[in-house]
């Protein structure tokens, strides 16, 4: 099944008690604002090639409600989008999302 197809029969999140305060403490990112960039249009999704070892990674770039840029890691369990870690995107990250910003509004 492709990422796509994956993401749209995803039925909810799954989340480590470590990954939530590992987050929360050093990327000030709290889950709910990892979880929304998954609503928001555009959405860009990658396979995370160099952290697919043991099983499929992806990483999503895209925005929270209120405009905040993230990066989001994450895997899948079964239909839930399980996150693994999520800050904000670094300025390479920042110029391809808007990259695709231009496209998707222009």
């Amino acid at each position: 099944m492709d990422i796509r197809r994956q993401l749209a029969a995803a039925s909810g999140f799954d989340w480590d008690a470590g990954n939530l305060g590992k987050n929360l403490e050093k990327h000030d990112v709290v889950f709910w604002e990892a979880e929304e960039i998954f609503f928001n249009r555009p959405l860009v999704v990658r396979l995370d090639e160099e952290h697919s070892v043991v099983e499929a990674r992806f990483y999503a770039l895209g925005r929270t409600d209120a405009g905040r840029r993230l990066f989001v890691g994450f895997t899948f369990r079964e239909t839930l989008i399980r996150v693994i870690s999520t800050r904000d995107m670094t300025r390479r990250e920042l110029a391809a999302y808007r990259h695709h910003e231009k496209r998707a509004y222009s």
